[in-house]
């Protein structure tokens, strides 16, 4: 018979686990999905290179879905033995190919790239996903924004015009229903260019929400270049 103090002490070490399993599922608030506009990426002194499987085409494609919580810090790397597995997103290849691909050099056919997303963001809400729902998820909430359509509405074109930060914003927001947080660079001559948007989606990644708090990114000036890509 268990003595009543061991008793006591396996029943701390019990509700313990329960306690951090419940931390670690509730460890975050909700997710940023990051979008990127290609030709800002390239248009730097960095440069880019086009993935083996040929350039993409001009559009946003996805950076990452990371999770995030309210008071701005986020979690990371949950669970290294998670590692990727391609084989288990092989139906979800070329969709990937196509709206997350990479522009980083040099050439890749992207599974390092996805390979980082996974293991860096999606391990930390696999209480809710695993790695081809992670995926899944992202290109499902990409392909409801229609971002390009919600600009050429607007009349704001990848042409290398230059804009407001404030028509961008309102161009996007009236095509989507939600204000992104937009981050920008500069090319080569040192002009502020339009370069990733920052969406959020509940704790759920069920749907779009407004964003509690705004990320780190590199905020931009009143007048951004669009390039061509």
């Amino acid at each position: 018979m268990m003595r009543p103090c061991c008793l006591s002490l396996a029943l701390l070490v019990a509700l313990s686990a329960v306690g951090c399993a419940a931390a670690q599922a509730a460890d975050y608030d909700f997710f940023y999905l990051v979008l990127q506009w290609p030709g800002s990426y390239c248009d730097t002194k960095k440069s880019c290179c086009y993935p083996r499987t040929g350039k993409p085409a001009a559009d946003f494609g996805i950076h990452g879905l990371w999770p995030n919580r309210d008071d701005g810090s986020y979690p990371q790397n949950c669970n290294p033995a998670n590692a990727f597995d391609p084989s288990k997103v092989s139906d979800l290849l070329s969709s990937l190919r196509a709206e997350w691909p990479t522009l980083a050099c040099p050439a890749s056919d992207g599974l390092q790239f996805w390979a980082h997303e996974w293991e860096k963001h999606g391990t930390c809400a696999q209480n809710l996903f695993n790695e081809h729902g992670y995926f899944q998820t992202a290109l499902h909430l990409r392909d409801q924004l229609r971002v390009l359509d919600a600009l050429a509405s607007a009349g704001v074109a990848p042409d290398g015009g230059y804009y407001t930060l404030s028509a961008v914003k309102g161009a996007i927001q009236q095509g989507t229903g939600f204000e992104p947080f937009v981050e920008c660079n500069r090319d080569e001559s040192g002009n502020s260019q339009l370069y990733q948007l920052y969406f959020c989606v509940d704790a759920r990644a069920s749907g779009f929400v407004e964003c509690p708090v705004q990320p780190g990114g590199r905020p931009c000036g009143d007048r951004i270049e669009f390039p061509a890509f």
